[in-house]
């Protein structure tokens, strides 16, 4: 029964959003949300992917109903992640397998007042899984989009695609959103290591592209790197630290590195340790305050909302809620935390 009235209770504050005025909302400001949802897959078998573990005769015995409270969840957590009546404009999400999930997401969940769209990658990953943007038609104007594939090195399985997404913030202020989901640290982070240096390099030669096609272009990378902010993908191939106290436009900026050195934490634990797998960069042009949008390090968050957490009983503390922990279904919601930052747009 309690599930019953917090799912209403969920519908009705989306409702909310949609027929009331926006009660705090600043026209000059929009938040943009990044999310691995761990494995949103859906019950039917993609017969060009190994998609069998995710089935109700699978491994994981995943079915209907567990499908259905996933993507409630998630519709939840997005609606609740800015803490007030300004959902986020943009959500970058990793680990969708197809556009089947993002539609029941977008338009059958307490999401469908909200006004999603989205655009994502079909990419040559053997499990089917991809990366995805969501955005507001009415806060973002789609230019266009296209899927960037990342050549495997020879001894290894394909990977995910790159989505490079262009679009309006402002009539005037074109944004380039990179979305990714680089390759993962299994066999051993050394081991796969240049698996994650190949991807970077990819990425970069992308981004090099977008920068001789427009002066002082505004990018935006969201994603699961698989890494941290120390790592040489994104420390040395992409040269993103924290923001400095001369800002160059051209340069990449990690919005969270400086925070999670700090105060210790970060977006997935694995061990007992917190480590930030997920990251928002942003060109330096988007960190200067005269330009008509901007954003800074005070402006970007690792969402910590209460029921995204569990007890974790092994190393202490607090752990992500997790879909599944192993093998065992947990009923939660993913195994990383959702980062969260706003760009404020300045009058004219």
């Amino acid at each position: 029964m309690n599930t019953i009235i917090t799912h209403r209770l969920s519908l009705f504050l989306v409702f909310l959003y949609a027929v009331l005025p926006a009660f705090g909302h600043s026209n000059d400001t929009i938040s943009i949300m990044e999310w691995n949802v761990e494995n949103l897959f859906d019950c039917r078998h993609d017969t060009l992917k190994n998609d069998h573990e995710f089935l109700p005769d699978g491994l994981r015995h995943w079915n209907y109903y567990r499908y259905r409270q996933k993507l409630d969840k998630i519709a939840k957590t997005i609606v609740a992640a800015t803490g007030n009546w300004n959902p986020p404009a943009l959500i970058a999400l990793c680990e969708v397998e197809n556009d089947s999930v993002l539609i029941a997401l977008t338009r059958y969940s307490a999401l469908r007042e909200l006004n999603y769209r989205f655009v994502m990658t079909d990419s040559p990953d053997q499990r089917g899984i991809d990366v995805a943007l969501l955005y507001q038609r009415d806060r973002f104007k789609l230019l266009g989009y296209e899927s960037i594939g990342v050549t495997p090195l020879n001894d290894f399985r394909p990977t995910r695609d790159i989505l490079h997404v262009t679009g309006l913030i402002t009539l005037q202020d074109t944004l380039d959103i990179y979305v990714v989901h680089a390759p993962s640290r299994s066999g051993g982070e050394m081991a796969s290591r240049p698996y994650r240096t190949h991807f970077a390099k990819t990425l970069m030669t992308e981004i090099e592209k977008t920068k001789a096609q427009r002066r002082t272009p505004k990018i935006l990378i969201l994603g699961d790197f698989n890494d941290f902010p120390e790592s040489p993908s994104i420390s040395k191939i992409l040269g993103a630290k924290a923001p400095e106290k001369e800002i160059d436009d051209n340069k990449l900026y990690h919005l969270l590195a400086r925070q999670v050195k700090q105060h210790e934490e970060g977006s997935y634990k694995f061990r007992g340790e917190w480590n930030l797998l997920d990251h928002l960069i942003v060109s330096g042009s988007l960190l200067n305050t005269t330009n008509r949008i901007y954003t800074s390090e005070s402006l970007a968050q690792i969402v910590h909302l209460p029921f995204l957490m569990t007890e974790d009983k092994t190393y202490g503390g607090k752990r992500p809620y997790r879909t599944y922990y192993g093998m065992k279904y947990e009923s939660g919601y993913s195994d990383h935390l959702p980062l969260l930052m706003q760009m404020i747009i300045t009058a004219e």
